[in-house]
């Protein structure tokens, strides 16, 4: 059972940036996708970003495609930058892990993730 944490969430002004952290109880690098998901007031979850083992392949959202970019560590954390914030971006964001592989496929359901954290507030005030 993986235990994730995030961090760094916070509010910011249009074209700010904040970056998340997520904290996992054990090394993640080398076994798991890792993926960042958002759920704003009245919405459903929806996926941002996502990265595969060893941090070859990642996939983004269109809406945050040039302005957010997912990142891991060599032990058991994963990054969301985000850059260019828009009020838009309002969510709780949530961290996700799974097991994965060194290989290209979709990373974007949130269903197919069976651990998650409790979620960190990004507030963007317009």
């Amino acid at each position: 059972q993986v235990q994730l944490s995030e961090s760094g969430g916070g509010l910011v002004q249009a074209g700010g940036s904040l970056q998340l952290s997520c904290a996992a109880s054990e090394r993640t690098f080398s076994r798991y996708d890792m993926g960042w998901f958002r759920q704003a007031p009245g919405r459903e979850r929806e996926f941002v970003a996502a990265i595969s083992p060893f941090g070859r392949y990642t996939d983004y959202a269109d809406s945050v495609k040039g302005r957010f970019d997912i990142s891991i560590d060599y032990n058991n954390s994963s990054f969301l930058q985000m850059n260019s914030l828009r009020p838009e971006d309002t969510a709780i964001y949530y961290c996700a892990a799974r097991g994965g592989s060194d290989d290209a496929y979709s990373r974007s359901t949130a269903g197919e993730y069976p651990f998650w954290g409790q979620g960190t507030q990004v507030s963007v005030s317009s």
